[in-house]
């Protein structure tokens, strides 16, 4: 699925052969080629280019460049032939020594957010431009050695219209103007960096200057945003986020920011959370909020700055060999980012809470899944490496960091990381590098901890077993640890055990023990003799990475009354552990829903409200067998509406419970109420019914054939954005009628040049619980589908991996997904063609839906 396919045996092979210096890179916007004429399509193409300077030993290796056309090319300063350029390689000859490789290639303009991205904004007609690079599209704008282990220097200059805003990895450079409208940005050479954390932003941008105090000095920053959003850049807040970071990140990282300026841009249309291009980080537009925003956005918000800028040190500094180390990054990053909110926060264990409630689960997720993999993974080419950004890489990466430092200790381990980066700054690592240090510091041998949790995948279970005597005192206590029969690895864990009993109506920690646990019974002396508690927490303080199981007078207990317990971070474990029995068909969906009801009135961390509420609705869509769902769903839309009720006006609790609802609704009344909104009628006092609920609303009305087309057009006459234009897809996506359903499918898997958002939000809304009937037939369509992507046929020749992953992920036929369709699966699995990547996705849709059939039984009986 991956296209122009880069494998880690050519990577270290052409390591073995070549060292990179330096590059120049021109890289013309103006529309232009080399000559000054006009390109045949201004709005589609450009030209660059790119100048290496390098050393070799003898040998034949390539030059990456996606490209449509090489215009010419020069190898110590003689004409080279380019004719062997297969649209993705140029082979070149080397002999021993110093050489020099320009290559000029007129490049294609990107709409699917991998290379140069080019977006025209309807709100203002303004243009704006962005590069998004990893793991290996840097050569979709410039000719390189496109692997991480080729540092060079960059020194890139940039012709644009003349009002617009460049920026680049290096300060600011003064445009000049060169003629017709145009002018040149020639910026400073940057330090040793990667190919894939380079970068520009370029176009119609609105632009806040700021500064940064380093321990360096004063940093030159800013933060750029499009035009139509400039109202709305919160620009203090974002900014005190930076700063912040820069001081957590400098003190315990015991190095300096390790460049000259610091720019942060929000672009439209962006595939991921954010970007750590050196010196330039990009985000996604939707964080400038257009509407009210709760503290869990912006928390999250916040996160990703710190996510990114922790990057600057993990990864941009120090980077990997290849990309079986990207968890050194990523996984340092995850970590990084909620150790700097912990130390930012007045609350310490706020941020590792709200981790817990949103990162965590999504690591606990995809540790089951048939994909799952060992966090130092085996990334044998560039498409094993574009499906490891997940839940392994980041969450349990940093989960499993978490760990670390509590078996090492907290100073241990900063002063590991300090060793780190004094030794292999600009230069790249792999696993043994990271080891070494840490064993330096700690005075550990790490040999059996990376084993057990960065070589082993699979995750494991936790539980108390313990006897009492008559007067309910504790007599022997245990903890038990098992793990799958897939993943059969039992690890060391350092774990704490709080005792909770119910005080002045809260529920108390009274008694707390910190203890390793190591193989399958692990006893816990320092318990006995204490008097059973009305909750025995396993994992409180959420250190270690496993599941946890509540013995029967515990899981009562957080059942009907999680509300009393008076620590965030002890909720948070207890929400974690009651949503794996519930989708492990070990606690009903209806003792889920009590439990949901019950605790999100009161919860702190909004992350847990809105994640609870979500896993409550998946719960009883995928979870409940079709006889009791409607008795369930009056339980979940009841209780909706009280906590809906006696919220603060106002308050995030409010928003978050009139979007739940609104999402569960199945009823004439529920329609009613709905629209009733939309009108300002019967408005709950302090909701405001803003752009982005509208559109919420219009979404969940569509979803039950309450509104049409007609309607939708209307609404995004009035919210003419690209996010209303999004909006928009998704509802039409939603829509139960077969004509609305045939059309949202071609748009999805048909339809090229679609813009990468708009695609991903049709497939995100085209599979709906309770349409089960209209969407029966698109069960065997997307058999078909998966085969038409893995053999690149029809619009998948040109559509990339994010419309393909986008397609294989949301659409799989979850509605339609009984026993009858796992066993055509199956067997259409075992004859298929289909590529590798494919495969993986379709199998953990698979997963999901054997997870489910099993949970309908269990709610069943």
């Amino acid at each position: 699925m991956y296209p122009a396919n880069i494998t880690r045996q050519e990577a270290h092979a052409r390591a073995g052969l070549v060292r990179t210096d330096a590059y120049e890179l021109v890289i013309d916007l103006t529309g232009r080629d080399p000559s000054g004429a006009d390109l045949e399509h201004r709005d589609q193409n450009f030209v660059t280019s790119s100048t290496i300077r390098f050393s070799s030993d003898a040998g034949m290796t390539y030059v990456d460049a996606i490209a449509d056309e090489l215009l010419s090319g020069e190898f110590d300063g003689k004409p080279l032939d380019t004719t062997d350029f297969d649209g993705e390689r140029l082979p070149i000859e080397l002999t021993k020594g110093d050489h020099v490789l320009t290559v000029v290639a007129r490049h294609r303009y990107s709409r699917s957010g991998q290379g140069l991205h080019r977006f025209v904004d309807p709100a203002d007609g303004g243009t704006y431009l962005y590069t998004q690079f990893e793991p290996a599209d840097a050569r979709r704008v410039y000719a390189n050695f496109e692997q991480p282990d080729l540092k060079a220097s960059f020194t890139v200059s940039v012709l644009a219209p003349e009002s617009w805003t460049v920026l680049g990895n290096s300060p600011d450079a003064e445009p000049k103007p060169i003629g017709d409208g145009f002018a040149r940005w020639d910026f400073q050479p940057t330090k040793r960096i990667s190919t894939y954390v380079t970068g520009i932003v370029a176009g119609d941008y609105h632009r806040e200057q700021a500064t940064i105090t380093s321990s360096k000095g004063t940093i030159p920053a800013s933060v750029v945003c499009r035009r139509s959003l400039a109202d709305k850049l919160d620009l203090d807040r974002i900014m005190a986020t930076t700063q912040g970071g820069f001081e957590v990140f400098e003190k315990h990282f015991g190095a300096p920011y390790p460049f000259e300026s610091y720019d942060q841009a929000f672009v439209p249309e962006y595939n991921m959370g954010a970007m750590e291009n050196v010196g330039l980080v990009t985000f996604r537009d939707d964080l400038i909020f257009r509407s009210r925003a709760t503290a869990a956005q912006y928390e999250s918000r916040d996160n990703t700055i710190l996510h990114e800028l922790a990057h600057m040190w993990f990864g941009d500094l120090v980077t990997m060999r290849w990309w079986d180390d990207l968890w050194l990054k990523e996984s340092f990053a995850e970590w990084a980012s909620h150790f700097a909110q912990s130390q930012l926060d007045t609350d310490e264990n706020h941020a590792w809470a709200a981790f817990s409630n949103a990162r965590k689960n999504w690591a606990y997720r995809a540790d089951q899944l048939p994909s799952t993999h060992p966090i130092a993974a085996d990334m044998v080419d560039l498409e094993a490496v574009e499906l490891n950004f997940d839940g392994i890489t980041y969450a349990k990466g940093a989960s499993t960091l978490r760990q670390l430092v509590a078996f090492v200790g907290r100073d241990a381990f900063l002063a590991g990381a300090r060793r780190y980066f004094e030794k292999h700054a600009f230069g790249n690592t792999e696993l043994t590098d990271l080891l070494a240090v840490l064993e330096e510091s700690s005075g550990r041998d790490l040999t059996e901890w990376s084993k057990q949790w960065l070589e082993s995948a699979g995750v494991n279970t936790l539980a108390a077993e313990f006897s009492t005597d008559r007067s309910g005192v504790i007599t022997e206590f245990a903890i038990r640890q098992t793990a799958s029969a897939e993943h059969p690895t039992l690890r060391q864990h350092r774990i704490a055990i709080g005792l909770y009993e119910s005080i002045d109506g809260k529920l108390r920690r009274v008694h707390r023990v910190e203890t390793d646990v190591a193989g399958e019974l692990t006893p816990v002396k320092e318990l006995i003799g204490k008097h059973q508690p009305d909750l025995v927490l396993v994992n409180d303080d959420d250190l270690t990475f496993a599941k946890v199981r509540l013995d029967p007078r515990s899981r009562r207990t957080a059942v009907e009354n999680l509300d009393q317990v008076d620590d965030e971070l002890a909720r948070a474990v207890l929400w974690g552990s009651a949503w794996d029995m519930c989708r492990d068909a070990e606690l009903p969906v209806a003792d889920y829903l009590q439990l949901a009801l019950t605790g999100v009135a009161t919860e702190t961390d909004q992350t847990a409200v809105s994640r609870v509420l979500g896993q409550a609705q998946t719960a009883l869509a995928r979870y409940v067998p079709a006889d009791r769902q409607p008795e369930l769903r009056t339980q979940l839309i009841t209780g909706l509406a009280g906590l809906l009720r006696d919220a603060a006006p106002g308050s995030d609790h409010q928003l978050a419970f009139a979007r739940a609802l609104a999402s569960s609704v199945d009823s004439d009344a529920g329609v009613e109420l709905l629209n009733g909104w939309l009108n300002d009628e019967e408005v709950p006092p302090g909701l405001t019914i803003d752009t982005e609920l509208r559109w919420h609303l219009l979404t969940q009305l569509a979803r039950l054939g309450a509104v049409g087309t007609e309607q939708l057009d209307a609404e995004l006459q009035r919210d003419n954005t690209i996010s209303g234009a999004e909006h928009a897809a998704g509802a039409r996506a939603a829509l139960p009628g077969e004509a609305d359903k045939a059309a949202a499918w071609q748009l999805a898997t048909a339809t090229a040049g679609l813009p990468n958002e708009t695609h991903r939000s049709i497939c995100l809304q085209f599979n709906q619980a309770g349409q089960a009937g209209v969407l029966a037939p698109y069960a065997e369509r997307y058999l078909d589908l998966a085969e038409l992507i893995s053999g690149r046929k029809g619009v998948w020749e040109s559509n990339g991996t994010v419309f393909a992953q986008a397609a294989l992920t949301y659409l799989f036929p979850w509605p339609n997904a009984d026993q009858d369709f796992l066993h055509r699966l199956d067997s259409w699995l075992a004859e298929a063609q289909i590529e590798d990547s494919a495969r993986r996705i379709i199998g953990e849709g698979r997963d999901d839906a054997l997870r489910a059939l099993r949970a309908r039984e269990f709610n069943a009986r």
